[in-house]
């Protein structure tokens, strides 16, 4: 395709510098924003001298404008309940009045627009595996919903900005996704145990480790979002690994991959955290022709010198 003009929100952080990177290696010019609330300067140094990429200090919860750009993607959000705890208000915020003003430059552009929503949206799910027609299990005012209802309601909003404005919309459905520049204090489930195993440290496990996740290596989940960006589908898709896993299961793989002797200790499950999830990924399949490639040991074998390097 030709090169286009791209604004990426919340492009310092794990999802959103990893996004950059493909569209820039695609030979598109980038605009990133981020006002590093949760994102990480370092995570963009890598394009300190790339031509193609510009960068705004921004919070996109006051109006701003890029100038004429052809795509949005919409990543700018806590996504780890330690910064959605610490960030509450914020979060709400970003989800309403951010994705609106973003919604407005690609109104304002006639512009693409993709949201990065979440497998929260589902809540602690009564269905499983989670389809996209599932309409979720979500507590509207435990310590969750500040992002849970956030991204439910950044759905309505990018919805209705397709069927009163005729705005070209996306919304993908991000499940559990771990690899380089996951920030390794965040309290997600990956990088809690590659930090305390290489440090030597006990694994931490919530509840008896029954509880599931499905994990998907950042390259495969950032080639779904680019696929759905450029496909004519404007309800969501679940982009995510549907090889389920125990976090028992994923501590263990995580002790073997890096050798580490830490014991496995058990704490309290926190409220209203999901005990089951793992999309189902039909529609992604019959619409994108995408599916993962990277299985779990692999994924955290190419993590693990980043992990290395972060463990300070």
């Amino acid at each position: 395709m030709s090169s286009q003009t791209i604004l990426v929100t919340g492009a310092a952080g794990f999802l959103g510098s990893h996004l950059c990177d493909t569209l820039l290696n695609e030979g598109h010019k980038v605009i990133g924003s981020d006002n590093f609330a949760t994102g990480k300067s370092t995570n963009l140094a890598h394009l300190a001298g790339e031509s193609r990429f510009s960068f705004l200090e921004q919070d996109i919860t006051r109006a701003f404008d890029p100038g004429p750009v052809d795509y949005v993607f919409n990543f700018a959000s806590p996504a780890s309940p330690v910064d959605y705890h610490r960030l509450g208000i914020q979060t709400l915020e970003v989800g309403s009045i951010g994705t609106q003003n973003t919604l407005e430059i690609a109104k304002k552009y006639n512009a693409g627009y993709l949201h990065a929503s979440t497998s929260e949206c589902y809540g602690d799910p009564e269905v499983h595996p989670q389809v996209e027609s599932y309409w979720g299990n979500v507590n509207p005012v435990g310590p969750r919903s500040v992002y849970d209802e956030a991204k439910r309601f950044s759905e309505a909003m990018v919805t209705a900005y397709h069927r009163y404005h005729g705005v070209n919309t996306h919304l993908v459905r991000i499940f559990n996704t771990y690899g380089p520049r996951l920030a390794f204090n965040d309290g997600r489930v990956i990088s809690n145990f590659m930090i305390q195993a290489l440090r030597g440290e006990p694994i931490t496990i919530y509840g008896d480790g029954s509880q599931t996740r499905s994990f998907c290596y950042v390259s495969d989940l950032i080639d779904g979002i680019v696929r759905l960006s450029r496909s004519e589908e404007h309800l969501p898709v679940n982009i995510g690994n549907p090889i389920e896993w125990t976090i028992l299961e994923c501590a263990n793989e995580v002790l073997s991959v890096t050798g580490s002797k830490s014991e496995i200790v058990r704490k309290p499950l926190p409220q209203d955290d999901p005990t089951r999830r793992r999309p189902d990924i039909t529609r992604a399949k019959t619409l994108l022709g995408w599916e993962p490639k990277v299985p779990l040991r692999e994924g955290l074998e190419r993590s693990l010198t980043y992990f290395q390097s972060s463990n300070g």
